[in-house]
């Protein structure tokens, strides 16, 4: 039997996080490789820590960004890398956009990775690797997101809008927040303590950090939500004021669930930063949460889940699951077979449908992957409802 009451959390963490610093270099390769050529390959990971960023990787593209002997065009890139971590506002002596020592490992892509992906004779473009990708949607916030996750990365992002337009000066780019929500039939009614940790200038107290913090919070959760006072730690460790990748080492990847839906569903186990979108531990992941979406908004379902598999080189899914935790008005086997009609699951199809060869990723690397509004250039173009008329008149 369900359980109806209890409570749950999740957390989120900034731009500025060690990690987050690492998905957005990774992403902007990504995008810079995309930009020069829509059909681009890549897979780059990136490891930052005191004043050090090494990138790491396979990539297939054109010129400016490979040379003509094949080489990838370091300065470019190095270039790449600053400009993010200048965008995000590090300037420390332990981590600065200008002072940091960039070092490039980009290679070519595998030879037999590129023959099980790419497209030749009567064989259709593969799957870049095999693996399980999940997407969910349910009726908890407006964007069709848990609540929990939602609210955390919000008062992050309000926080970061702050600091960024100069309103909160205190505050340094690291920072993390957690959210724990009190479910009532099922159902969030209130939030029972919050969680926000920040990085922060010398000089300021543990009172003056959470005199700039608590609005965020107050901001951001409903009317009636606060937890008691004594539920919202603020830094409780006291002093932040070594961040990012001097005070802890980064890795490309290592947020998958702050990344997706913070735990309240299943995740596959695959990151999406660094990732160009024939890889389906991405694409697929975002047209699971596109089908799920467009599932819950046309009103057949109040929470759905929706799991993908692929093998490598292979172009169609093995699998479509559907489930609809006993919340929907249709035969969870006849929407699986309506959802496959609408949208075209093989890697390509994919990537057509939801228009995935853009330069549109470097802004996906912090504050989540879902949940975000989709924009005119065709950034987070998995979060329309365009599907929805089609879902309904199926049924």
């Amino acid at each position: 039997m369900a359980k109806n009451n209890y409570l749950f959390t999740s957390e989120s963490v900034s731009e500025g996080h060690p990690d987050k610093v690492c998905d957005r270099i990774s992403d902007a390769v990504v995008d810079a490789f995309l930009t020069a050529d829509p059909e681009a390959r890549v897979a780059c990971e990136t490891l930052a820590t005191t004043n050090r960023i090494v990138l790491a990787g396979e990539v297939r593209g054109p010129a400016p960004l490979v040379n003509a002997d094949g080489s990838v065009d370091k300065a470019r890139l190095e270039e790449v890398a600053r400009d993010c971590v200048k965008d995000i506002g590090y300037e420390q002596d332990g981590f600065h956009w200008k002072n940091a020592s960039v070092e490039i490992h980009l290679h070519a892509q595998s030879v037999d990775i590129a023959q099980g992906v790419d497209a030749a004779g009567n064989k259709d473009e593969g799957a870049g690797d095999q693996g399980i990708m999940f997407g969910f949607a349910c009726r908890e916030t407006e964007v069709l997101m848990p609540a929990p996750i939602y609210f955390s990365h919000e008062i992050l992002r309000s926080m970061a809008d702050a600091r960024h337009s100069g309103a909160d000066i205190g505050l340094g780019p690291d920072s993390k927040s957690q959210v724990t929500l009190r479910y009532e039939n099922g159902v969030p009614v209130t939030a029972t303590s919050v969680v926000v940790s920040t990085q922060h200038n010398e000089g300021l107290s543990s009172d003056d950090v959470a005199s700039i913090v608590m609005p965020h919070i107050k901001h951001v959760l409903p009317d009636g939500w606060m937890p008691p006072e004594n539920e919202i730690y603020i830094n409780p460790t006291g002093n932040f004021v070594i961040g990012g990748p001097d005070g802890d080492c980064g890795l490309t990847g290592r947020k998958i669930i702050v990344d997706t839906y913070g735990g309240a569903a299943p995740h596959g186990g695959g990151a999406f930063s660094g990732k160009d979108p024939t890889k389906v531990d991405r694409s697929a992941a975002y047209v699971s949460r596109y089908l799920a979406k467009n599932v819950v908004a046309s009103g057949v379902a109040d929470k759905c889940t929706i799991q993908l598999a692929y093998a490598i080189g292979v172009s169609h899914p093995l699998s479509v699951y559907v489930d609809t935790h006993g919340t929907g008005q249709v035969d969870e086997d006849q929407l699986s077979t309506v959802l496959q009609g609408l949208v075209d699951l093989s890697p390509r199809g994919i990537r057509t449908h939801l228009g995935l060869n853009r330069p549109v990723y470097a802004r996906t690397a912090a504050y989540g992957h879902f949940g975000r509004q989709p924009d005119g250039d065709g950034g987070f173009s998995w979060e329309k409802t365009d599907i929805v008329a089609a879902i309904k008149a199926a049924f």
